[in-house]
């Protein structure tokens, strides 16, 4: 049987909490390294605390997938997951710009550190069961449409959080610590926004959301439930020699896309702060310095409004071009846009270069599930997409150990690590012709 076509508007329900998951996640992206600077962490340790999220996601993801493969409650399989998740990454969002006043319990560095690996595992439980919602209710012929409508959802929930810091500054909202704070309020109060935000929108998927009862999703996906039940269960580890083939070629060029996103997140404040503002931000309090974070935000905003943008596209050109050609010359381009950092010093020219950014951006978050989903076999859907998520978590563990060497060979420059940032896109784009797809589908 195959699965009922979906409106686009079930299909965006679908996907609606992801866009406030996305708003909390972006302001971790945007000001995770602002916070931590102000907290006392230096430019050469700051990429270390960031592993936080990729350890997090490394392990509970396939966990959280597996989980939610064998789960059925009356809220559904994927639901109750995505929702635990949204609730715990609030709270740590509303912790986290406050670690200055928990001194009492840890070192305010240490309790930031540790909210901040709360907050990233709980949006590593949240995001899982979205990529594998998708699969599960959408038939394959919607796929494209599916993981294109959630792309741009993230990258809607990705502008508003990027620029909620700007917004609220704009809004006389201080930009700056106040004597004796360590943490603006234009940050610490995006953080409550966001929170809010996030824990709204997921009770939106959950109250419009029915997942299919176990019957009748194995019958719409060919499954003999009574055989599954005689089957000897199975470890997680076990399963990663029988992932089809497209899996380990879509992880090459993972390995690429996500070492390079990771320096960018990591660094790119610090990067246009030297770049633009130069000695006025050497401090990490200084007015100058968070007018770069700022911008971090503006700039981060502006490519994730150019990726929900072109997300929309992305299923007509793949079907006019072929999903490997729109998936490679979007990698590339962006490859391009980020190196291209290293010769600007004004900062509306950086939004020029986050037009790449954006197409690339765009397709990292839809082509790769697309293409991936149509080859798993329905009844593992949410671990494999648990376990496809090493292929995000892995090269970010990687470039976090070694972006501090890489920093210190280039004379502790960070819009050095952007250019190597942008030959890591690039190298993404040219590895996706290692990919054989089972089928096309639009």
């Amino acid at each position: 049987m195959k699965k009922p076509k979906l409106s686009f508007w079930q299909i965006w329900n679908l996907s609606f909490g992801f866009l406030g998951v996305q708003i909390g996640y972006s302001l971790q992206n945007g000001n995770t390294s602002r916070i931590l600077e102000a907290l006392g962490a230096d430019v050469h340790s700051i990429g270390f605390f960031w592993l936080a999220a990729p350890l997090a996601g490394l392990f509970v993801q396939p966990i959280i997938g597996l989980s939610s493969d064998k789960t059925w409650t009356r809220l559904g399989r994927r639901v109750p997951f995505i929702l635990g998740g949204a609730i715990v990454s609030a709270l740590a969002m509303y912790f986290m710009p406050n670690a200055e006043y928990f001194t009492h319990l840890l070192p305010a560095l240490a309790f930031g550190a540790i909210m901040l690996l709360l907050m990233d595992t709980s949006f590593n439980v949240t995001m899982q069961p979205f990529r594998a919602l998708v699969g599960d209710m959408v038939d394959d012929d919607q796929k494209n449409l599916g993981y294109s409508v959630q792309s741009a959802l993230i990258n809607f929930g990705a502008v508003f959080g990027s620029l909620l810091p700007f917004i609220l500054s704009k809004l006389n909202v201080a930009n700056i610590p106040a004597e004796g704070e360590k943490v603006a309020d234009s940050v610490v109060w995006s953080f409550y926004i966001g929170g809010t935000i996030l824990l709204l929108s997921v009770l939106w998927t959950v109250y419009k959301t029915k997942e299919y009862p176990p019957k009748e999703h194995a019958e719409y996906n060919n499954i003999d439930l009574e055989a599954n039940e005689s089957k000897p269960k199975v470890s997680i580890w076990s399963l990663i020699p029988n992932a089809p083939k497209i899996f380990w070629q879509l992880g090459i060029v993972q390995f690429f896309s996500w070492f390079s996103l990771f320096l960018m997140w990591v660094y790119t404040t610090r990067a246009i702060a030297n770049q633009v503002w130069g000695a006025e931000a050497l401090d990490p309090k200084s007015i100058a310095f968070n007018e770069a974070g700022n911008w971090t935000g503006v700039m981060f905003a502006f490519y994730s409004g150019i990726a929900a943008i072109f997300a929309f596209l992305i299923p007509s050109l793949a079907k006019k071009y072929g999903r490997k050609n729109v998936y490679s010359f979007s990698l590339i381009l962006g490859g391009l846009a980020l190196a291209s950092i290293f010769f600007v010093h004004d900062k509306t020219i950086l939004l020029v270069s986050m037009i790449g950014v954006g197409m690339a951006w765009a397709s990292i978050l839809a082509i790769p599930y697309a293409m991936l989903s149509s080859s798993l076999p329905a009844e593992k859907m949410g671990v494999y997409m648990g376990l496809f998520n090493a292929t995000i978590t892995i090269p970010q563990i990687v470039a976090g150990l070694i972006g501090g060497s890489i920093i210190a060979l280039f004379d502790n420059s960070p819009v050095a690590i952007i250019v190597i940032s942008g030959i890591s896109m690039i190298l993404a784009g040219l590895s996706v012709y290692l990919v054989k797809e089972k089928s096309l589908v639009n």
